[in-house]
């Protein structure tokens, strides 16, 4: 008798094996790195096999309206990080970066991600973890505003701001600014 069960068991093995080699195999398939073709280090994204992609010939004009909250201060905006994701999805998608123009309105809720690093340090006594996102974006021909309303609302001094962003009057006239003049507008709550 358990001779018999042994005989089982090795036939039951035996099945089982090619499907678990099987599984493990598919899920490897869709394993992948994470790619940043336009703003490195961030806003990594994946391949699609056979999606519909963006038109490489085409020029990209886009304005963010970035309002986002971060709630946890020690880690990277996730708006911020989201525009990132944008534009290196257009860079995977065979868009090349000078055809990709990018402004990013910071205001509200988000203004806080714009001031350097002292500043940031004594309203919460940690590094401003959006420093080298901004640096990034910026490097990777993005053009990044705040709000100078928001910046009074939230009492920052317009030296507390971080040296790769521009004050604006206003994210409304900014924003509105670069909607009359072509730009797609996309708001990241």
């Amino acid at each position: 008798m358990k001779e018999q069960i042994k005989i089982q068991n090795y036939y039951s093995m035996k099945r089982f094996i090619p499907i678990l080699i099987t599984a493990l195999f598919s899920t490897l398939s869709f394993a992948q790195v994470a790619h940043f073709p336009i703003v490195s280090d961030f806003g990594g994204i994946y391949e699609i096999e056979d999606a519909v992609l963006p038109n490489a010939e085409m020029e990209y004009k886009i304005v963010i309206d970035l309002k986002t909250l971060q709630r946890d201060k020690e880690s990277i905006n996730p708006g911020l990080n989201n525009v990132a994701r944008m534009m290196n999805l257009h860079g995977i998608g065979g868009v090349k970066a000078e055809n990709l123009d990018v402004a990013i309105v910071i205001h509200g809720s988000a203004t806080d991600v714009i001031i350097d690093n002292e500043a940031y340090q004594k309203r919460y006594e940690l590094d401003n973890p959006n420093i080298a996102l901004i640096a990034a974006l910026k490097k990777a021909g993005a053009q990044v505003y705040v709000c100078g309303q928001s910046l009074l609302a939230r009492q920052y001094a317009r030296d507390e701001v971080n040296e790769n962003v521009d004050v604006a009057l206003s994210m409304l006239t900014t924003f509105t600014t670069y909607v009359h003049n072509g730009f797609a507008p996309l708001v990241f709550n």
